[in-house]
């Protein structure tokens, strides 16, 4: 098994990046999130890799951190979330915010994943729901979590990153006495701001 990589970045993709370690380039796929931090071709990187081994093939993932492999290798268990799946929900939302939605039944905010409808979010909360409490208890942020579902799906239609749109939702004030428009306004203003 290839539990993890460390060599010279030699390209990027969209979807993967080719390292060489050694003599040997290897062609890891990851989320667009780890794309964003591996830097340019020469780099030193290192990555957490899964080794996914099918009848046909074999292909390599990797992350930049311990708790992305473990959600990853989570979300493939789950019914009818494959590998692609699993690294569009994790291009879409932080490990920590993919956990907070698993743990709020945001069913909502894991649909804006690309590919991820409703009933198979529904099964990603479902069955690793108790996993997370169980395995994640203490490394996930204990703030209380409100429903911001409907400023994030609203920031999202307008174009910004889920992950963008998580943040700015979450310095949003949770009073019920804020309008959802009112509550939309502030999130722009604090991307604007960023």
């Amino acid at each position: 098994m290839i539990a993890g990589l460390d060599g010279i970045l030699e390209q990027l993709n969209t979807d993967s990046a080719v390292i060489k370690v050694g003599g040997v380039s290897f062609q890891v796929f990851t989320p667009a999130s780890t794309i964003s931090r591996l830097g340019t071709p020469g780099d030193r990187v290192r990555l957490h890799t899964y080794l996914h081994l099918k009848d046909d093939s074999a292909a390599l993932y990797g992350f930049t951190s311990p708790q992305e492999l473990e959600l990853f290798k989570m979300l493939i268990t789950v019914s009818g979330v494959g590998p692609k799946s699993a690294l569009a929900v994790l291009s879409s939302l932080t490990p920590d915010d993919l956990a907070q939605a698993i743990l709020a039944d945001d069913v909502a905010l894991i649909t804006q994943a690309p590919g991820i409808g409703k009933r198979t979010a529904g099964r990603i909360v479902l069955e690793l729901k108790g996993k997370l409490e169980r395995d994640w208890g203490g490394a996930i942020s204990s703030a209380p979590q409100r429903d911001n579902s409907q400023v994030v799906a609203a920031l999202t239609g307008l174009g910004y990153s889920t992950a963008d749109a998580m943040r700015a939702a979450a310095a949003v004030p949770g009073s019920d006495d804020v309008s959802l428009e009112e509550k939309i306004r502030l999130a722009l203003r604090h991307l604007a701001r960023q």
